[in-house]
This record gives C-alpha cells, structure tokens and sequence, in this order.
C-alpha cells in the first residue's frame, strides 16, 4: 500500500478511497551498473539494451533534455543529481510488471541502481517516491539510489579531510561504485601518460627556454608521441607565444603521475594531496616503457577499490580548493594544481560526471 500512496497520492486511511486492484504498470529503468541483476518477479519484457546499443546513449541524452526541462526548468540539488546519475546510465530496460510485485521491483532497483520512469511522465528512485514528476514537482523526501561501497567509502574520505577547511558539505554526493564502473585498460593508460608525459616535457622546455628533457623526445618517447590528442599537438606544433600557455601545460607531469600511479609504477604517488610529482624520478621508472609496443602486456591496474578511493578523495579535495580560491583563502595541506589535475586523470580513467567514451580534449571536472 505504500507503493501505491507514492504513486498515486493516496491519502490517510480516514479518507482513503478504495485501494486500486491490482494492474500492471509499464516500468522504463536506467540502471548505472554495469551488469544488471535477473528480473526475479513476474513481468513482460519489452525490450533491454545496454551501451553496445548505438541507440542508448542519444536515447539517455534526449531524456535528460527532458527531466532537465520538467516544471521551470530551474536547476535544483534532486535535478542535478538525476542528470548525474542519467550520465551513468549503461542499461535500460522496459517490463510491465503488476502492481502487487512493487515490492520485489524495489529490491531489483535498489540492486540495479535505477531509476524508474512511469507513464504518467515522473521519475521515480526504487521505493517508487517521487524524483521529478511531469509538472517538476519532487518530494523532498525521495532519494537518488547508490550502492553501499560508495557511501561507505564518502564517509571514509570525509573522515580524513576533517581537519581542512572549508569542509565539504555532506549533501555532496557519493561518487561512482565498482558495480558501476569500467575503466580504461592498461594499454590506454599506459598510452595516455606516456602522451600526458611528453606534452609536459614539451611545454617545460618551451617555459624554460630549454631543450626538452627526453619525454618530450620522439626518439625517446615515441609512444607518447603517437598518443598525443587533437589540442596536445596542436600545443606541440605551434610556434613560441602562440596557443596555451607552457607553464599551463607543464602541470600535465601531474596527470601523468596520477596515471603512472594507477598502474602499480612505485615511483608515481599520490598519497600526499600537496607533493608535486618527482618528474626525472618517475621517467628514469617508465622511459623503458615509452618505446616499447609491448609493454602494457605486462601491466594491470590497481583493484578498481584503490582507484575510487582516490578519485572520491580528489574529487572532494578539489571541491575545497574551488570554495577556497573563491573566497580568497588558503588550504592547508592541499595544491591545487596537483589535485586538478590528479581529477582529470581521475575522470577520464572511470568516466566520472563524463559521458563513457569521453575524449581526453573534453573531460570535465565538476565539482
């Protein structure tokens, strides 16, 4: 009964007219995880498709044009973080299933991390409370699904920036769970350093005034080069003065670290939030990867726990360094410029607040 008083506003059992017979309910799910659990309830299926479908993703966009137009429009915390999750959407099915099995789809919702649109155009979290209805209004007291590692883990990393001002807000979401994500391969990685490497060699040279210490050789680092992106070798072919600052592009040495670190390299760290990274440190630890066409064969990342463990930290900590420098003040114990980019790395690794797929050039780090 429950169920059905979310659903259709029935009231208090006084005035409660009589409960509707038991129908079937047309349920569309976006699910975020990447595998989702059997449909252990009756239902009719009416179709299943995951990221492999070319049709999804525009499928996803074009639904989020069209909660993020629901009512007037204004952007709202329960909006924002229904587009968010929207963003992470790799499987949506449609089923009927009857009302008297509401309970048994919870539990299935709950576990495939959806989100449930209804034919009477709202968006419902998996206990059927209300998102966003068609007339944009919500229940405050709906609540967006995330799987237990992430909220376990956001008050492990809120544990450990206590003492940093400003504090990030409790409201501040989760980030992304290991039932949800799938990261790059080593040989990605391994590719996007080595290119992440050289462009910062590059631009320190350029800075500097100086010829560029071997990573930003093509002898020495033809895998980087290969692997440069659009806007990295546009930077690397224009004449002094012109395109991005060099001293900009110098902090790529920092994504590239992050990166190197995701890969089990013991030179690249990232446990201090303000350490720079050991530049000719870690190039003396994978210059013989960087010519090497084999050499992500003898690579694997770190578990995918120790990777969302940083990425939750980064994530918050750049939240901080923004409040900060909008407000003028310092932060102890973090530099900003490394957590910007450690995010970056972060970001496009598990395709974090990122469409899957997302090109490096476009990455975005919100906070």
């Amino acid at each position: 009964m429950n169920f059905l008083k979310r659903m259709f506003g029935l009231g208090g059992r006084e005035q409660e007219p009589q409960a509707p017979q038991s129908h079937s309910i047309l349920v569309n799910a976006y699910c975020t995880v990447r595998d989702t659990p059997p449909l252990d309830f009756p239902y009719e299926l009416h179709g299943q498709r995951d990221l492999s479908d070319p049709a999804l993703a525009p499928h996803v966009h074009g639904f989020i044009g069209y909660v993020m137009s629901l009512g007037d429009g204004q952007m709202t915390a329960t909006r924002y973080h229904l587009w968010r999750h929207l963003q992470r959407v790799r499987n949506h099915l449609s089923f009927e299933v009857m009302s008297d099995d509401l309970t048994d789809v919870e539990a299935w919702g709950r576990a495939a991390n959806a989100v449930f649109f209804l034919p009477d155009g709202s968006v419902r979290a998996p206990d059927f409370s209300l998102l966003i209805a068609a007339d944009g209004q919500s229940d405050p007291a709906a609540a967006l699904p995330y799987q237990p590692d992430t909220i376990e883990r956001k008050a492990r990393t809120l544990a450990l920036l206590t003492s940093v001002e400003p504090k990030p807000p409790a409201s501040m979401p989760p980030a992304v769970s290991a039932a949800e994500v799938v990261l790059k391969t080593p040989a990605e990685v391994l590719e996007r350093a080595l290119g992440l490497f050289y462009v910062a060699a590059r631009a320190e040279s350029r800075h500097g005034g100086r010829e560029p210490i071997a990573a930003g050789l093509n002898a020495a680092n033809p895998i980087g080069f290969a692997a440069l992106t659009p806007q990295e070798a546009a930077f690397v072919s224009a004449a002094p003065g012109e395109g991005t600052d060099a001293s900009v592009m110098t902090w790529r040495y920092e994504a590239a670290n992050t990166l190197f670190w995701t890969l089990g390299i013991e030179a690249a760290q990232i446990h201090d939030s303000e350490a720079q990274a050991d530049v000719n440190a870690l190039w003396d630890a994978v210059a013989h990867l960087a010519g090497d066409a084999n050499a992500a064969a003898g690579l694997q990342l770190r578990p995918v726990e120790d990777i969302l463990d940083a990425l939750d930290r980064t994530w918050r900590e750049h939240w901080i360094i923004r409040q900060a420098r909008g407000k003028g003040i310092s932060v102890e114990g973090i530099d900003g410029d490394v957590v910007a980019e450690r995010h970056m790395a972060l970001n496009w690794l598990t395709s974090f607040h990122n469409p899957f797929g997302t090109s490096w050039d476009e990455v975005d780090t919100p906070t």
